[in-house]
């Protein structure tokens, strides 16, 4: 299992209905991540900034990549572009972190 952390950027005024949103998040949304190897996957909002940190952990043969290809995914964006910054395509803008420490 490998960890993967990321960073979004909200649009400002939004954070109710972000959390609302992913409060509610539809069983398909969950099924598609658990069937690309994702698990332990954790969103948190930096208030003053509207940066979000995405935490997940996943499979070493994950198969993320695939994810944008998969209609539910794409859904799912399209609804949840008018909150935050994303590609033409709706994809949301995402920035990899890199790990600097990890403590077990």
């Amino acid at each position: 299992m490998e960890r993967y952390a990321f960073k979004m950027q909200l649009k400002p005024g939004v954070e109710d209905e972000y959390k609302k949103r992913h409060d509610e998040i539809w069983p398909e949304m969950i099924s598609v991540l658990k069937e690309a190897g994702v698990s332990d996957y954790s969103i948190f909002l930096d208030e003053e900034t509207g940066q979000l940190f995405a935490f997940l952990r996943r499979d070493e043969k994950h198969l993320m990549d695939a994810l944008p290809d998969k209609a539910i995914v794409r859904k799912w964006w399209d609804w949840n572009a008018p909150l935050m910054e994303v590609l033409p395509d709706n994809e949301p803008v995402s920035v990899p972190l890199k790990e600097m420490f990890h403590l077990e």
